[in-house]
């Protein structure tokens, strides 16, 4: 036979004491002084007693649960986001629910809503490459819930985003292909709809501008960035014949197009320089090692958590709240030493 679980008038019947006593007991009322407390929590301990979060919960209008929502858990990048959000939010007594989108902004849109039913104190979110419209960001803001963006910004009026300077990142990578040699340089970049992949092609484009290197617009692959999508920009770009350099605004198409490279007899560093974007562990190993933005990942979590628990705490929806540009760093390895 199934045993009943132990509630709070249970506590109540086997110590003599009413049950909003134990109730405070519990909750660790001042009110209520430390030997009950102690005999009300030991007790509780006796008989199996469980917490009813749900009722609190409701109480309170609090779940004390927060939500990552990003496009994919197995990138590294994504991960140390998640570790860093996970830290300052332990510490502060909240959970963390995290969801991933795949880049489809149906997903997207089905994960918000399953967050808005199950009350989640609030979002922090990199948005899908899909994403071309913020309704369903909006209705979850529009119930006084707090959204922090990291990532990949968002032009939401009075919305806070965490990130680097993507502009300067794509420039001084591409500024560095140039001190090397480079004057024939593709660019894999993501999808134009989304903020972040537009500023990495345009300090590509400013680069080029400055030290007086025509642009080529042959020379632009746009996709998703993944592993078959590095090969298939690579195989379009050798049938240009001309380019000797390549700078990917992430690492996984990257390393994809390297490899393609080399099963075509083509050498890295000294037939095409390539340099990456953020700096995913491979990187480092891969041979020759790839040249890569580092981003601060990890702080950038901690800070969309720590951002997104001043809001929540304050009852605010983001309507002051700045946005936070941390520092990134090129790291340069063997992919684009052409001397």
């Amino acid at each position: 036979m199934k045993k009943e679980k132990a509630t709070i008038h249970d506590i109540s019947k086997s110590l003599g004491i009413d049950s909003s006593t134990v109730s405070r007991a519990l909750n660790d009322s001042p009110r209520v002084s430390k030997t009950t407390k102690d005999a009300v929590i030991q007790k509780a301990k006796e008989l199996g007693y469980q917490k009813n979060s749900l009722a609190s919960n409701l109480r309170t209008n609090k779940t004390h649960t927060i939500a990552v929502v990003l496009p994919r858990i197995s990138r590294h990048f994504f991960s140390t986001v998640i570790a860093g959000i996970e830290e300052t939010a332990y510490e502060a007594g909240y959970n963390v629910i995290i969801c991933q989108t795949l880049d489809i902004l149906d997903r997207e849109k089905k994960i918000m809503s399953t967050l808005i039913s199950n009350r989640v104190d609030g979002v922090i979110i990199s948005i899908s490459m899909e994403t071309t419209n913020y309704e369903h960001l909006e209705a979850y803001r529009n119930l006084n819930n707090p959204i922090i963006f990291f990532d990949r910004p968002c032009d939401l009026e009075n919305c806070t985003n965490i990130n680097i300077d993507n502009f300067h990142a794509s420039f001084m990578t591409t500024e560095h292909l140039i001190f090397e040699g480079c004057k024939h340089i593709a660019h894999f970049s993501g999808s134009q709809n989304i903020e972040l992949y537009r500023q990495r092609k345009n300090g590509y484009l400013a680069a080029l501008k400055k030290h007086n290197i025509k642009v080529n617009d042959h020379y632009i692959f746009e996709s998703n960035l993944s592993e078959e999508d590095g090969i298939n920009s690579a195989k379009k770009l050798l049938k240009l014949g001309t380019v000797d350099g390549l700078i990917s605004a992430n690492d996984t198409a990257a390393i994809a197009a390297m490899q393609y490279f080399k099963s075509q007899g083509i050498k890295v560093p000294e037939d095409i320089s390539v340099a990456g974007f953020n700096n995913d562990p491979i990187s480092a190993v891969i041979d020759p090692s790839l040249t890569t933005i580092n981003q601060p990942a990890f702080d950038i979590g901690k800070r969309a958590s720590s951002l997104l628990l001043e809001l929540i705490e304050s009852k605010s929806t983001n309507t002051d709240t700045p946005s936070t540009v941390l520092n990134s760093e090129l790291i340069i390895r063997n992919s684009s030493k052409k001397s």
